[in-house]
């Protein structure tokens, strides 16, 4: 039997993302849809301006969307994937966790929190046992776990891949695409033949981020890792897909040959939505490009190329698909990982 799950946030840009993925899984049945106060009431037709690249679900269609209230949802849903923007997410997703929902949540308050775990399944799986941490000191029944932003879920599965070699310091140059700021987040008159040098807390998240998903989880305490992470954050003219450069410095030498085997060779999951191969690496200089590029493994794998040697360490270009592998996908695999793990 397939679990009962809701959206919340459903008619934003990646609650629609979520949608196209949740509904021909096999795992999950959609059954609540919540959104803003205007919307609930309508049906998920009338309230969704719909613009995912594949037809609006019929059955998903006719759901009458309520209001992001716990006492709107029904009892009996056992997983809640929360898209919300982060101040409505701050504000109602404790309530949530509070009434006895378990939340797999993209919003980036409570990334940070000690006692939320940050968690790419790949790479950090065991971080998932946090929530008997949180739920004895919130006196929760349910849970809240998250995903990383878009742009740090990029980079972080290939340093992972080479984490043995002892990380050092890294420095990280994006390239975000205009879906990674929302349907309405960049102007077509700020974009078009520009690029913008400047996302707002974008580098703090990077910087931040990657350290707790590469850091130690002892069964009590989560401490995390102690490389520099600096990043620039840039928003240029591609519609999906994060690209970034990466520079890394490790303690034992690491040649671009050695570092390519390490992150093909890095291990996936056997969870749906992981795919077979993590990491594909480029041997063409030119490689990975976001419009060729970003769909590898159905959107949810990480491309990387252009591995050489620098005066900086080891330098090398990497992208992902933002908002399947970098949002919703993140949060239906941490979903996937839940169920798995006994947490639903």
């Amino acid at each position: 039997m397939a679990v009962r799950v809701g959206v919340l946030g459903a008619t934003g840009a990646v609650g629609q993302r979520l949608i196209q993925l949740l509904d021909p899984h096999p795992s999950f049945e959609i059954a609540a849809l919540t959104a803003s106060e205007d919307s609930a009431g309508k049906t998920y037709r009338q309230a969704a301006k719909w613009r995912v690249d594949s037809p609006i679900p019929d059955d998903v269609a006719e759901l009458t969307v309520s209001a992001t209230d716990p006492d709107e949802v029904p009892e009996d849903i056992d997983l809640l994937f929360s898209s919300l923007p982060s101040s409505v997410g701050a504000a109602v997703e404790p309530d949530f966790c509070e009434a006895g929902y378990v939340v797999s949540s993209n919003s980036s308050n409570a990334r940070m929190a000690d006692d939320v775990p940050l968690v790419v399944p790949e790479v950090n799986a065991d971080h998932l046992d946090l929530l008997e941490v949180q739920r004895d000191e919130r006196g929760w029944d349910g849970a809240l776990v998250k995903n990383p932003n878009c742009s740090t879920i990029t980079f972080v599965p290939t340093l992972a891949a080479l984490a043995e070699y002892g990380l050092e310091s890294v420095h990280v140059a994006t390239l975000q695409a205009v879906s990674g700021a929302g349907y309405d987040g960049v102007s077509s008159m700020e974009i078009i033949d520009n690029a913008i040098p400047h996302i707002g807390s974008e580098e703090d998240k990077l910087e931040t981020e990657s350290r707790k998903l590469l850091g130690d989880f002892d069964g009590a305490e989560l401490t995390h890792n102690d490389v520099e992470v600096s990043a620039s954050c840039n928003r240029i003219p591609t519609i999906d897909g994060h690209l970034e450069n990466v520079w890394v410095e490790t303690e034992e030498d690491l040649s671009p040959t050695k570092a390519a085997e390490e992150m093909e060779a890095y291990p996936s999951l056997d969870l749906r939505s992981s795919p077979d191969q993590l990491v594909h690496v480029f041997d063409a200089p030119d490689r990975p490009q976001p419009r060729m590029d970003r769909t590898i493994g159905d959107g949810m794998a990480i491309a990387a190329g252009g591995l050489q040697e620098t005066p900086f360490g080891l330098q090398y270009n990497c992208l992902a698909h933002n908002t399947i592998r970098g949002a919703a996908g993140a949060s239906v695999l941490n979903g996937e990982l839940l169920l798995e793990n006994g947490y639903l």
